[in-house]
């Protein structure tokens, strides 16, 4: 749920945040294991920048996969996750194993959760192969190869629509509205992935993203002409060049990155729509 504060200073004033008392608690253990600082940084050099710092988190191990097939689940809490957007869920299975999944809108503490090869009912946290579900059914944690684990439609508030199936393959909305094939025996989990109200979140102030890890960054034009292209104006003028770099020197800014002759270019079918401002 989204909270808002009284602007009872300057970062309160416009700041609001997800109210997570009503699901955190403890990690289980046993699906726990420790976050290694490394601060955007590969063999001591700055490979990723403005990361560093932030609050010491766990990594929950969620289970991407669900290939416990036709054995049901209990949903014991549903659980805050630092590392990502969306709420986990805790489910308990029949034969004693314990396991974290995404958690999609609507699932609560005591639903029961199955995953099949087979259809099953379409309820939220259900999983089965996109053949055995019907068209127009919102889907998320979507696998690209079947036995793979879901790699698609993870964050908050993210769902796709099942538009048509075919003999081999599956056509697929994402939130991009990219329509894109999938093989038709990949899995799928029905449901929205929980937490939508993320995406009205706001900041505040720049503490909190420290909190984080997100560290602060320099516009290219406060610096120096050494240290990047947009440098080096006066009084805050236009950037003097034909169209924005990187620090690199580099196109930046609207340039294609896809590379034309992807492997996987054959199973989009329309690229997403660009918004216009």
């Amino acid at each position: 749920m989204l909270k808002k504060y009284k602007p009872t200073t300057p970062g309160r004033r416009k700041a609001s945040i997800i109210d997570t008392r009503a699901i955190q608690g403890k990690p289980l253990k046993s699906l726990t294991k420790i976050r290694k600082q490394k601060a955007g940084r590969s063999k001591g050099r700055i490979t990723v920048r403005h990361q560093g710092g932030g609050h010491k988190r766990f990594i929950r191990i969620v289970d991407f996969k669900r290939i416990k097939y036709d054995i049901p689940g209990i949903v014991k809490s549903i659980e805050y996750d630092p590392n990502r957007t969306a709420n986990i869920a805790l489910i308990f299975y029949k034969d004693g194993a314990k396991s974290y999944i995404i958690a999609p809108k609507n699932l609560k503490k005591g639903d029961t959760v199955l995953s099949s090869k087979k259809s099953v009912k379409i309820e939220p946290a259900n999983r089965m192969p996109l053949k055995e579900i019907p068209t127009g059914t919102q889907i998320y944690n979507i696998e690209f190869i079947s036995g793979q684990g879901g790699k698609m439609i993870r964050s908050a508030g993210a769902a796709a629509t099942l538009m048509s199936k075919g003999e081999d393959y599956a056509q697929v909305k994402l939130p991009s509205s990219e329509i894109r094939r999938f093989p038709i025996n990949v899995s799928a989990s029905i449901g929205q992935v929980s937490n939508p109200e993320w995406r009205f979140m706001r900041w505040g102030k720049a503490g909190r993203k420290r909190h984080v890890g997100i560290r602060p960054s320099v516009r290219g034009k406060a610096m120096a002409p050494v240290a990047h292209p947009h440098g080096g104006r006066e009084g805050g003028g236009h950037i003097s060049r034909v169209h924005p770099m990187t620090p690199w020197g580099k196109t930046a800014y609207g340039v294609k990155t896809r590379n034309k002759k992807k492997s996987s270019n054959k199973f989009i079918i329309r690229r997403r729509i660009k918004k216009r401002k």
